[in-house]
């Protein structure tokens, strides 16, 4: 039962860069690369837009803070 799913998703799965650098004119190896680097790009950008916002509210935190009556000067 593994090998049949493991055949029937060799045939329609991996032929997906294929198809698109068939129908693009363009080399596999290309499309393949494309998709890889795309894929690290959206991890390491959500990571860092993660880092930027956590900065931005740490540094509000840090300059508006909420004080409860006139003697906390």
């Amino acid at each position: 039962m593994t090998r049949n799913f493991r055949h029937w998703f060799e045939q329609n799965g991996f032929a997906v860069c294929t198809r698109l650098a068939e129908g693009l004119g363009m080399k596999v190896k290309s499309v393949r690369l494309f998709f890889i680097y795309a894929s690290f790009a959206t991890l390491v950008g959500g990571f860092v837009m993660y880092l930027t916002l956590a900065f931005w509210l740490k540094l509000k935190d840090l300059i508006y803070t909420k004080r409860s009556s006139v003697f906390d000067l």
